[in-house]
């Protein structure tokens, strides 16, 4: 594993339309190396694919009936918060539809594929500039037992999602049974750092993750537990 990490975050992308081109916006807007991870909100990937849906500007529940389209199974309901699952598989809040850092009388809906999404931005990086690159989109989700919000990936492509430690021994010799490390939902954490959540910077730099990490791999079929591996559902 590398000795460390450089974040780096991308300024001057700007404010995101319906068709824009975020790879070739990305690469204009930063200077990338082969290896490197971009890690790219899920908000401005769903602004570019016109994953938007407008929705009463005076009414803060107006959303909810678009949550409830959304949600493939709602399993909890408290006030006016829904936990559901989507058709994507995720368990969030609001089946990830979200009102912030879009325009008023908007909600932004998840991107319908987000492995494609990152997918299309790498492939889309490569042809403009001639770099190998691996590419996260990230979300903003909340915990389970535990307070506050971080970022997750929600697709990813070029970088493998999980890091099996399995068969491999500890630092007393003994060898791991379970460990399985979810490296795209840390970076996605750690990338989050210096964007923020209103500071205008939805595109980060991760630079020097170890190269064993560089692989074909999906969010979707590798992170998303299944339901009959799952003891809370």
């Amino acid at each position: 594993m590398s000795a460390s990490l450089t974040i780096l975050a991308v300024d001057g992308i700007g404010e995101i339309t319906t068709g824009d081109d975020l790879a070739a916006i990305i690469a204009d807007a930063s200077s990338l190396e082969d290896g490197d991870v971009v890690v790219v909100t899920q908000k401005i990937v769903s602004k570019a694919e016109g994953m938007l849906e407008a929705v009463d500007a005076d009414d803060p529940l107006s959303h909810k009936q678009i949550v409830e389209r959304e949600s493939v199974r709602v399993l909890r309901r408290r006030g006016d918060l829904i936990i559901s699952e989507t058709k994507h598989g995720f368990v969030c809040a609001n089946a990830g539809i979200d009102l912030s850092n879009v325009a008023r009388g908007y909600a932004a809906l998840l991107p319908e594929d987000s492995d494609r999404s990152a997918r299309r931005i790498r492939d889309g990086i490569k042809a403009r500039v001639g770099v190998e690159v691996a590419v996260i989109i990230s979300d903003t989700f909340g915990r389970t037992w535990r307070r506050g919000l971080t970022d997750v990936a929600i697709g990813c492509a070029g970088i493998g999602p999980i890091l099996d430690l399995r068969g491999s021994t500890d630092t007393y010799g003994r060898e791991m049974q379970v460990t399985e490390v979810a490296v795209v939902d840390e970076l996605a954490s750690a990338a989050e750092l210096v964007m923020g959540k209103a500071t205008g910077v939805p595109v980060a730099i991760v630079r020097g993750v170890p190269r064993e990490w560089l692989r074909r791999g999906d969010v979707r079929s590798e992170i998303i537990r299944k339901p009959e591996e799952d003891l809370f559902r």
